[in-house]
C-alpha cells in the first residue's frame, strides 16, 4: 500500500489522491443490488490524459487491479470496486472541448454529464440524442462503457451510434486513439465501437468525439389508457407495422403509474392497466399523433389524450423519467432488470413477468422503452426480509430467462457488470465467451482493468 501511494504520488497532485477509508468506502459500488463490492486501496480523481497514463502505468508496474468509475449511476455493478484496486474516478476530467456545427461532432472528456452536453450542443442548434434516465448525472464516459439508450432509442438509436472516436488509455499507459472525425470512414477494425459497451474492461476512455444532429422541432406527447398490457402492446406493433417513426414510446404498467403517483401527485390515470406515451417532433407533429391516436383506439384504448403544447409534453415526460425513483420507493430495495425482446413479442414479456410478479408474491413495476423492445421490470423488496429477498433474486432471474426464451437478450442498455455475469455465458454460449475473454487478452494481458466483471 505505501509502495503504491508513493509510486500514484509522483505523477498525480495531492488532491487527486483520496485514502481516507471512510470515503473510499463510497466508491465502491454503484446502485444495483446484489452485487459483490471490494475495499478500495485508493481513489484517483485525475484531471488530464497524463495523470491517467501515470495510474495505468503504476498499476501495471505493481500489478494492481483499477476499478475506472464516472457517477456510478450503473446498475450492474460494473462500477464496483475489488479488494485493494484504484479506483480511477474520472469526473474531474468534465471538459467540453468542442462543439462544431458544421462537423456536426462535439469533442468532449468522460465526466462530462449527459445533460450539460445535451444543452450545450442546444445552443448550437444541434442534438445529442442519447437521454439515460439518469441523463442530469450520469457522465458520458460512463454512457459509452455502458452503451447506454434512453427514451429516443426508437427513432435515433443508442450511444454507439453517436460515438465516432476515442482516446483511450490502455493498460500499460499506451495512448490509443480510434475511429475518425469525419461523417464516414471504414479504415481498419472498428475498435471504436469494440470499446462501447465494454464497461472499462479494455481501457480508460479520456475524449471521445461525439456525432451530432440538427435540433428537431419541439415534440408532442400523446397519452393513452389500456384495459391491459396486451391491449398496449398489440398498439405498439400497430404503430410500427404502419411505418410511424415517433420519437419515442414508452409504457408504464399499472404499477408504475401508481408508484409515481404516489411519489409526486402527478395525477395519472390509476385505474388504467398500461400507459402509452408517444411523442413526435416532426414538422407536423399533431398529424403524427392524431394517426397513432386512431391506431391506439383500434388496439382498444379506453382514452387517447394529446398534449396541446409542450410543457404539457414534458409534464408527460417526467412521469416517465422518474419512473424508476418511484418504484425504488415502494419498497426498501430493487433489482432493475433489462431484457430487450423483439417488438413482436413485447406482449408475451409484459404477460410473463406480470405472471412471475405472482409466482413469487412480489411486486414488480415494469417501465418500458416500448418502441425497441427495451422493457425495465423492477423487483421491489424488503432487503431486510431473507426470504423476500431470495425470492426477489430468483424471480430476477426468471425474467432474463424468460427474455432469452422470447429470442430476447439480457441488457439492452445498463450492461452487465457483475449481476449479470452468468447470463451473458447463457448468451453467448462457450465459444462466444471463449473469443470475448481472447479480446480482452490482447487489450489487458495481466487482467488489471475491471477484474471481474463481465465474465
Amino acid at each position: 500500500m505505501s509502495d503504491l501511494l508513493e509510486r500514484l504520488r509522483t505523477g498525480l497532485p495531492a488532491e487527486a489522491l483520496i485514502t481516507d477509508p471512510d470515503v473510499t468506502a463510497s466508491y465502491a459500488h454503484d446502485m444495483a443490488s446484489f452485487c459483490e463490492a471490494g475495499t478500495p486501496a485508493v481513489v484517483v480523481l485525475p484531471r488530464t490524459v497524463e495523470q491517467v497514463q501515470h495510474v495505468m502505468r503504476t498499476a501495471t508496474e505493481l500489478r494492481v487491479p483499477v476499478v475506472p468509475q464516472g457517477a456510478r449511476t450503473g446498475l450492474s455493478g460494473a462500477a464496483n470496486a475489488s479488494d485493494g484496486c484504484i479506483v480511477l474516478s474520472l469526473v474531474r476530467m468534465d471538459r467540453i472541448l468542442e462543439i462544431s456545427p458544421v462537423d456536426r461532432i462535439a469533442v468532449v472528456e468522460p465526466g462530462v454529464i449527459n445533460a450539460v452536453l445535451s444543452r450545450a450542443v442546444n445552443e448550437h442548434g444541434l442534438y445529442y440524442p442519447p437521454d439515460p434516465s439518469s441523463w442530469e448525472t450520469c457522465t458520458i464516459g460512463g454512457n459509452i462503457g455502458t452503451a447506454s439508450g434512453g427514451l429516443c432509442c426508437v427513432k435515433y438509436g443508442v450511444t454507439a451510434e453517436y460515438v465516432l472516436g476515442l482516446d483511450v488509455v490502455l493498460a500499460d499507459g499506451r495512448l490509443l486513439t480510434t475511429g475518425r472525425r469525419t461523417a464516414k470512414g471504414v479504415a481498419g477494425y472498428d475498435l471504436t465501437r469494440l470499446f462501447v459497451g465494454s464497461e472499462g474492461s479494455l481501457g480508460i476512455v479520456v475524449q471521445a468525439v461525439l456525432a451530432l444532429k440538427p435540433q428537431p422541432p419541439q415534440q408532442l406527447v400523446l397519452a393513452a389508457e389500456f384495459p391491459s398490457a396486451a391491449a398496449a402492446c398489440d398498439a405498439v406493433c400497430r404503430i410500427m407495422e404502419r411505418g410511424h417513426t415517433p420519437s419515442l414510446l414508452e409504457l408504464m404498467d399499472r404499477t408504475t403509474v401508481r408508484a409515481v403517483n404516489a411519489l409526486a401527485s402527478m395525477g395519472l390515470p390509476e385505474t388504467t392497466e398500461a400507459l402509452l406515451l408517444c411523442a413526435f417532433d416532426t414538422p407536423d407533429p399533431a398529424a403524427d399523433l392524431a394517426a397513432v391516436g386512431a391506431l391506439c383506439t383500434a388496439a382498444g384504448a379506453t382514452e387517447v389524450v394529446p398534449a396541446d403544447n409542450p410543457a404539457e409534453s414534458e409534464l408527460l415526460l417526467q412521469a416517465r423519467r422518474m419512473s424508476l425513483t418511484a418504484l425504488e420507493a415502494v419498497k426498501s430495495a430493487t433489482m432493475i432488470d433489462d431484457v430487450c425482446v423483439p417488438r413482436s413479442r413485447l406482449g408475451e414479456m409484459l404477460a410473463g413477468t406480470a405472471a412471475i410478479a405472482e409466482r413469487y408474491d412480489l411486486t414488480i413495476g415494469v417501465c418500458s422503452h416500448a418502441g425497441d423492445g427495451n422493457t425495465h421490470p423492477v423487483v421491489c423488496f424488503d432487503h431486510t426480509d431473507p426470504d423476500e429477498s431470495r425470492r426477489a433474486r430468483e424471480s430476477f432471474d426468471a425474467i432474463m430467462a424468460l427474455g432469452l426464451e422470447l429470442g430476447g437478450t439480457i441488457t439492452g442498455e445498463h450492461g452487465v457488470g457483475v449481476l449479470k455475469k452468468e447470463w451473458l455465458a447463457r448468451e453467448l454460449g462457450e465459444t462466444g465467451i471463449e473469443l470475448q475473454r481472447g479480446i480482452k487478452a490482447a487489450f489487458d494481458p495481466l487482467g488489471l482493468l475491471n477484474p471481474g466483471k463481465l465474465f
